[in-house]
């Protein structure tokens, strides 16, 4: 064959988009942990949207593109009045989820927040609900949309556990568009192949930059990208549903596939990495493996690397609180995430540039014995000069354990040691906290106060009757996987 023409044999769809739709159309559900867990997650999740409808500049964003659009059966957006088509009202509920850096996390060779999904799975599921019910129909159930946040949480976390998209510049939100397009269109009734032609197109728009949570450039764009991520999804779905083809090699087109065109640099040296380097790579099967294990944000509306450092300062509290301007210097012990991630100097220009600051986090609960997501903002933090003298006497040291223990199947710690030494030659304890309140780890310990997070959470929305009706339902298992979507998404309407 001449060296001038391609070969033109359209292959068959990459595996790793057979798998995903394989496992979306065929696993089962039987984990009564992963079941449990995603009712936990479900509440957290909706109660970090329902917080950040406070935040004017969240609120901004919501609504209808078209003032004064009115959809049939529009899918509602949890404590406002807005009824959206359902790609619109996916990336309202999933920018207000994401907003304030409050709901779960998971950690692996790549990071991010596998509830940001659920911006997708709801909106359909309530769509889909009530349109049914308007034709007479049985709707949704919200066992199906608990089954969709275990599948969504699966596929964006067993990914990640072994590739990194960070290394090579790209945002984690890419596992949230693959990840929720599959399982929103197997919600849409959709088979193997457009199942597999959705993620198809998911994986060939590519991703985003990391760039916007980086310093020197980090901002609020990292608040809604999920929710603009998880409306992509929706999209995408739709289209295959109407029987758009799909791009089988999107992954393993030599050139012009996702391997070679996104995946084939290293940060360190910009050199293109072997055939073999470029590929996905795999620990695990899908299952419910990512639910059981997810990490929940209890303690502080903070990124996740951070976690452990805030819980030391607060515990470093009263030892300092009356001598802050004694202070010689902080010392912060951390992993090597953690520095990548959210060690910065210098002037932090916007809320989204401090909840991203590894100092910042740590310097405002040693300083004011908390940190909420008022502390972010540009008047708090204008008014405390403290916060930035604080963070100029800290230094930031890793510890090869903390890192290599991170990385770890049967640990996955995110530790972090704080200790504060003094212009005397006093210093307090070295205060080392390896698991944040949230992990699995500490889950009888954590769940009681995830349910009081989402108690104050639904009070800063709705009356009391209305809570109590609401938190009721959440807590009882058997009777919200009963209940039609529709009609939990009924108690959420402002």
């Amino acid at each position: 064959m001449g060296a001038n023409v391609d070969l033109n044999d359209r292959p068959d769809y990459d595996k790793v988009i057979q798998d995903i739709a394989d496992y979306v159309l065929n696993f089962k559900i039987e984990s009564q942990e992963a079941l449990d867990t995603a009712r936990n997650c479900l509440m957290d999740t909706l109660g970090c949207g329902l917080l950040a409808l406070r935040f004017p500049e969240c609120t901004k964003h919501l609504g209808p593109i078209v003032e004064g659009t009115v959809v049939p059966n529009g899918a509602r957006v949890p404590g406002t009045q807005f009824r959206l088509d359902p790609v619109k009202a996916a990336w309202d509920i999933g920018c207000i989820i994401r907003w304030l850096d409050y709901n779960d996390t998971w950690l692996a060779a790549e990071w991010g927040h596998p509830s940001d999904n659920l911006g997708g799975i709801l909106a359909v599921a309530d769509y889909l609900s009530q349109k049914r019910v308007a034709a007479g129909k049985e709707p949704l159930t919200m066992r199906d949309v608990l089954e969709a946040m275990i599948m969504a949480h699966e596929i964006q976390g067993v990914i990640a556990l072994e590739n990194s998209f960070n290394r090579v510049g790209l945002c984690h939100v890419l596992l949230v568009r693959i990840a929720s397009t599959a399982v929103v269109t197997k919600l849409k009734g959709g088979d193997r192949e457009q199942i597999m032609a959705a993620v198809s197109q998911a994986w060939v728009d590519g991703s985003s930059l990391r760039t916007y949570r980086h310093a020197p450039n980090a901002g609020s764009r990292k608040s809604w990208a999920a929710g603009d991520a998880t409306s992509r999804a929706v999209r995408l779905a739709d289209i295959s549903m109407r029987g758009e083809m799909g791009i089988p090699g999107v992954l393993t087109a030599p050139q012009w596939g996702f391997y070679d065109v996104s995946f084939s640099k290293t940060v360190a040296d910009q050199k293109v990495k072997a055939p073999e380097d470029r590929v996905f790579k795999f620990q695990r099967d899908y299952g419910s493996y990512v639910m059981e294990n997810v990490l929940f944000k209890i303690s502080f509306p903070a990124e996740f690397h951070s976690q452990t450092a805030a819980e030391a300062a607060v515990t470093l509290y009263p030892q300092v609180k009356d001598r802050l301007q004694d202070i010689d210097k902080i010392v912060i012990t951390t992993h090597e995430s953690a520095i990548r991630i959210i060690s910065k100097v210098g002037p932090l220009a916007n809320a989204a540039d401090r909840d991203h600051c590894l100092q910042y986090m740590t310097a405002v609960p040693l300083a004011f014995g908390n940190l909420v997501a008022e502390h972010y903002e540009d008047d708090f933090h204008a008014a405390n000069p403290i916060i930035d003298e604080l963070r100029n006497k800290m230094e930031i040291v890793e510890d090869k354990r903390y890192s290599q223990e991170y990385h770890e199947p049967d640990k996955r710690s995110i530790a972090n040691a704080v200790q504060v030494f003094f212009k005397d030659g006093t210093s307090t304890d070295k205060v080392e906290v390896e698991y944040p309140v949230g992990h699995r780890r500490r889950r009888e310990e954590g769940i009681p106060l995830l349910e009081k997070k989402f108690r104050a959470n639904l009070a800063t929305r709705f009356p009391g009757k209305r809570c109590e009706d609401i938190f009721a339902l959440c807590k009882d298992q058997r009777k919200l996987e009963a209940t039609p979507v529709n009609e939990f998404m009924d108690l959420f309407v402002i």
